[in-house]
C-alpha cells in the first residue's frame, strides 16, 4: 500500500498534452500584480510625455466651455450651440479614450505574453455548479494558496503606504512651501514631486509583481504535476491500452499466418471432391470419399484472389464447384484448414455432396435447396444476419 500511495504522488512534470489541455481548459500562467504594474509604469510614461503635449488639449477643453462672440454669431439659437459643444466634448472624448485605452490595451496584451502567453478559451467562461459550493469556496480561503494571497496583499499595503510616508516625508519642506508661492511655482513643485513619489511606488509594486511572478509560475506548475499513474493513463489515452496494442498484433499475426496458410492450400485443391463457392468472394475445397467414417475435411479455402485461385484450380482439375452462398461463408467462418467441418452443417455439406456425386455419375437433377442453420447464417464480413434458406 505505502508503494501505490508513493506512485500517486504528483512528483512528475506536466506532459505537452496535459500543458495543452490546461490551456484549453483556460488554465495558463498569469499574475495580477505584474498587471498593476505594467499599467501604472505605463501611466508614468503617459504622464511624462503627455505634460510636453498637454497644452493643445487643455486648450481643446477649455473652448469646449467658451462662448464668444464668434460662436454666438454663427449659431442661431443656445440650442444650437448646446448641441455643437455636446458633440465636439464627445469627440474630445473619444479622442482621449483612444490615446490612453490602446496603450494600456497593448500593455496588457504584451504582459499576459510576457507571462504565459494570450489564450483564448470557452471553458474558462462558461457557469461551473462547483464554484457556487460555499464549502470549496471557505476552503480555497483558508488554502495555502489564499494566505498567500492575503500576505500580498498586506505586504502590498504596507509596502506602498511605508514608501509613500517615506517620500512624502523627504518632499514635506517643499509640499509646506506651495500655498506661500505662485500657480506656476505651485506647477512646477508637483510636476516635480509627483513623479518622484510613483517612480517610488513603481519600484515597490516591481518587487512585488517579480515575487508574485515566481510564486504564480511555482504554483501553475505545481498544479499541473502529474503522478506516475497519471502518465500511464495518458499514455493509454493518446497511443492505446498495452494490452490492446498486444492483442491488436497477435490478431494481425493470426490474419497475416491464415492468408499463407490459405495461399499454400490451394496446391490441395486438386484432390477435392467439391468446391462450395459464394460464387466469386468465398471458395472452400472439400474433400470426402464414400464409406469414409470421419465428416467431410476443409483442404482449401479462401476469398478475393485466394478465392479465385480456388476456383481456377478446381476448373483446371475438373473439381466440380458448387454455388451456395449461405453455406460457402458458414464453412469459410466456421471452418480451419486441414480439419473437419462443424458437426452443425453436416446435413447440409451431406445434400450439396449428395447432389454433386450424382451430377458427376451423368445423373439430371433439380438443384437442392441448402438450408444452413439461423446461428451459422454470416454476411460477407462475418456478421451473423437473420434469415433462413439459401437462394
Amino acid at each position: 500500500m505505502a508503494e501505490e500511495n508513493e506512485s500517486q504522488e504528483k512528483t512528475e512534470d506536466p506532459s505537452q498534452r496535459k500543458l495543452e489541455q490546461a490551456k484549453e481548459d483556460g488554465k495558463v500562467l498569469t499574475s495580477k500584480e505584474m498587471y498593476v504594474f505594467t499599467s501604472l509604469f505605463l501611466a508614468f510614461i503617459f504622464m511624462t510625455i503627455i505634460s510636453l503635449f498637454i497644452k493643445p488639449y487643455i486648450t481643446e477643453w477649455s473652448k469646449l466651455f467658451q462662448f464668444d462672440k464668434h460662436t454666438l454669431d454663427h449659431f442661431s439659437s443656445i440650442r444650437q450651440i448646446q448641441l455643437s459643444k455636446l458633440n465636439d466634448s464627445y469627440f474630445f472624448i473619444f479622442k482621449i479614450t483612444l490615446l490612453v485605452g490602446v496603450p494600456l490595451f497593448l500593455t496588457v496584451c504584451f504582459t499576459q505574453t510576457a507571462v504565459g502567453g494570450i489564450n483564448f478559451s470557452t471553458k474558462a467562461v462558461m457557469p461551473k455548479a462547483n464554484k457556487l459550493d460555499p464549502i470549496k469556496g471557505m476552503k480555497k480561503i483558508f488554502s495555502i494558496k489564499g494566505l498567500v494571497e492575503l500576505g500580498k496583499a498586506i505586504l502590498k499595503i504596507v509596502l506602498l503606504f511605508g514608501i509613500s510616508i517615506y517620500v512624502i516625508n523627504l518632499m514635506l519642506p517643499n509640499l509646506l512651501n506651495i500655498p506661500r508661492g505662485s500657480l506656476a511655482s505651485a506647477i512646477d513643485q508637483m510636476k516635480y514631486s509627483f513623479p518622484q513619489l510613483l517612480g517610488s511606488l513603481l519600484i515597490a509594486l516591481l518587487i512585488i509583481a517579480t515575487i508574485d511572478y515566481f510564486w504564480q509560475s511555482y504554483t501553475h506548475k505545481k498544479e499541473l504535476m502529474m503522478s506516475r499513474q497519471d502518465q500511464k493513463d495518458e499514455y493509454k489515452q493518446t497511443e492505446g491500452s498495452p494490452e490492446v496494442k498486444a492483442k491488436i498484433r497477435r490478431m494481425q499475426m493470426e490474419t497475416a499466418a491464415n492468408a499463407t496458410k490459405q495461399r499454400e492450400a490451394v496446391g490441395n485443391v486438386s484432390e477435392a471432391t467439391a468446391v462450395i463457392t459464394n460464387p466469386t468472394h468465398f471458395a472452400i475445397a472439400l474433400k470426402y470419399n464414400v464409406g469414409d467414417s470421419g465428416a467431410p475435411q476443409v483442404l482449401a479455402m479462401g476469398r478475393g484472389k485466394i478465392a479465385e485461385d480456388i476456383m481456377k484450380k478446381a476448373s483446371d482439375h475438373n473439381v466440380t464447384i458448387f454455388q451456395s452462398p449461405l453455406l460457402a461463408r458458414a464453412l469459410y467462418y466456421t471452418s480451419n484448414i486441414g480439419e473437419e467441418i462443424s458437426e452443425k452443417l453436416y446435413s447440409a455439406v451431406a445434400i450439396a455432396l449428395a447432389y454433386i456425386y450424382k451430377l458427376d455419375q451423368g445423373e439430371s437433377l433439380i438443384e437442392p435447396t441448402i438450408v444452413v442453420p439461423s446461428d451459422l447464417q454470416f454476411d460477407e464480413f462475418g456478421n451473423k444476419q437473420v434469415g433462413g434458406v439459401n437462394a
